[in-house]
């Protein structure tokens, strides 16, 4: 039966869409670059701050390494001090949780989203004691949808894959969850489509996070 809950951060645990998009706007105007609407981040979040960067300003002639730097700097100065400015967990997250838990699951955070941040917006905007383990992006673990962060996870609680299923929103999740050997739960609310995480091979598509709930309580026992 399934005893540890990955879960993906930016999308599925915390709308935090427009403190990305703003903390990056912010950097581009900063260097001469033009900035996109919100929504069009949507396409862009999800597989860290570097790839982030490029996708939003690597059209430009001008985007040199030397601009990419000046941009990332002006992102993570701007983003420390306004991660919170809008984000917040999704509707039915915290009582998700604390049902989780009050079943006895354990549940753990990957995200590529740097570490630091990652660890300070789970600890300030989610439950204490949910999480077992906290994991950003750190530099000994390629970034998702490598499996070295979720291996690395499973490792420190003594989870196997036929224990464990990884939860997300987008298609560097599905992909991560595949790469590592495990089941694969969307949700409908994030960043990117249900369609999307279908086509990537999602065993479900949450429509609520007690949906989550369900699905992991059906999920069939290992022999």
């Amino acid at each position: 039966m399934i005893q540890l809950c990955i879960f993906d951060l930016d999308g599925t645990l915390l709308n935090s869409l427009q403190d990305l998009a703003n903390a990056m706007n912010f950097a581009l105007t900063q260097n001469g670059f033009p900035t996109h609407p919100p929504e069009k981040y949507r396409q862009m979040v999800g597989s860290g701050i570097s790839v982030l960067t490029d996708r939003a300003a690597g059209t430009n002639s001008r985007y040199t390494p030397a601009a990419k730097e000046a941009i990332l700097s002006d992102f993570r100065h701007y983003y420390a001090d306004h991660c919170m400015d809008n984000t917040v967990p999704y509707d039915g997250i915290v009582p998700l949780l604390k049902a989780l838990r009050s079943r006895g699951m354990t549940c753990a955070v990957n995200s590529n989203k740097p570490d630091a941040f990652t660890n300070h917006l789970v600890q300030t905007l989610l439950p204490p004691n949910i999480f077992s383990v906290i994991l950003g992006k750190r530099d000994e673990f390629e970034r998702k949808p490598s499996p070295m962060g979720v291996n690395a996870i499973m490792h420190r609680l003594n989870a196997t894959p036929d224990t464990t299923i990884y939860i997300g929103d987008s298609n560097v999740d599905a992909r991560t969850a595949k790469n590592a050997g495990l089941p694969f739960c969307g949700v409908s609310w994030g960043f990117r489509s249900p369609q999307e995480l279908l086509q990537e091979g999602a065993s479900f598509i949450a429509q609520t996070p007690s949906d989550i709930l369900s699905f992991v309580g059906a999920l069939p026992q290992t022999p």
